[in-house]
């Protein structure tokens, strides 16, 4: 090679290389939190992560690559919920996702009022206090509701039609909540028309709840209707047992009560919740501000039915009710 032509390409090279040192730099690491309200090893909350990365994977967000995902998980329990929004807020995050109720969110607010927060699993966050509007919602905090107060209504009229002899119902709420309020209310709307006695039960205080559905149990023709809560998630496998133990036909307001032996339940889909949830999510990386993205509802709903469990009750599925269920556990 010619003198010339090797300082020519020597020449070449080296312009190229700080260029390629550059292109092969690694990406801006951002930071995701995620506080749960369940358990490390729940299937169902399981499944709904999953969902969330893989979406988050499709809109350029690889964890480990240019995201890191942080977990924390309460199980329902106060004081695990102060510790992990103390560990989660230290970890300076770009973006915290929220699905462990009321209380979680706003201990969230309080320690982080200016960290952007997503909620999921909320039934009135304006009732509630967490956002100004459904449509603005201002601070810091935006997220995705899992119904309206009309849910009710819906409960009761699926368990006299799997269960038509039900007469009187348990309805196990959050006493002293918007939501558990608003639920109870929606429920008492139709109550009078349909012919069936309400009994309000707290989920609360675990003995309260066992004696009051033992005492309920003690007369005929008695179901069960768990509302939304917190609580109601975290003592899931009580409530179930409890159902079971005392025969009463019982409807959830999501599907992995049924999942767990109960019923029947009639809900949203959490798991398009949790693609819609990764959408917010890479919005706010890419600058948007939570006060300027409007609460969402769900768009899509599940009927779930446990037929094993309805065999067990000795009740007869109705052909048209089997018609409408998105999922039949057998």
């Amino acid at each position: 090679m010619k003198r010339r032509e090797f300082i020519t390409l020597l020449g070449g090279t080296a312009v190229a290389w700080p260029l390629a040192a550059r292109a092969q730099q690694p990406e801006k690491m951002r930071r995701i939190a995620v506080l749960s309200n369940a358990v490390a090893d729940s299937p169902d909350d399981q499944a709904r992560l999953a969902v969330f990365r893989t979406s988050l994977e499709q809109l350029g967000w690889s964890d480990g690559r240019n995201v890191r995902i942080d977990y924390r998980w309460s199980a329902g329990e106060p004081e695990r919920i102060r510790r992990n929004v103390a560990e989660l807020v230290a970890l300076a995050p770009d973006v915290v996702l929220c699905s462990g109720g009321t209380v979680a969110i706003a201990t969230l607010q309080r320690a982080a009022p200016i960290v952007p927060i997503i909620f999921t699993g909320i039934y009135d966050p304006v009732g509630s206090g967490l956002v100004e509007s459904l449509a603005h919602p201002g601070r810091n905090t935006t997220g995705f509701m899992v119904g309206e107060y009309g849910f009710g209504a819906k409960w009761l009229e699926l368990l006299k039609e799997i269960a038509p002899g039900v007469k009187r119902a348990a309805v196990m709420r959050e006493a002293g909540t918007a939501p558990g309020g608003g639920q109870f209310a929606g429920i008492q709307s139709v109550a009078p028309s349909l012919g069936v006695e309400l009994s309000p039960v707290g989920v609360g205080d675990v003995g309260e709840m066992e004696r009051a559905v033992t005492a309920f149990a003690r007369s005929p023709n008695g179901g069960l209707i768990v509302t939304g809560s917190g609580p109601a998630t975290t003592h899931r496998d009580l409530i179930v047992t409890l159902a079971a133990r005392h025969k009463l036909p019982a409807v959830y307001f999501v599907r992995l009560f049924v999942t767990a032996g109960g019923l029947i339940s009639y809900g949203p889909d959490y798991l398009d919740l949790s693609r819609r949830t990764a959408g917010y999510v890479d919005r706010i990386l890419k600058g948007e501000k939570p006060a300027d993205l409007p609460v969402q509802a769900p768009t899509k709903f599940e009927l779930v039915i446990n037929l094993k469990t309805a065999k067990a009750l000795g009740l007869t599925v109705p052909d048209t009710l089997l018609a409408r269920a998105d999922g039949v556990i057998e």
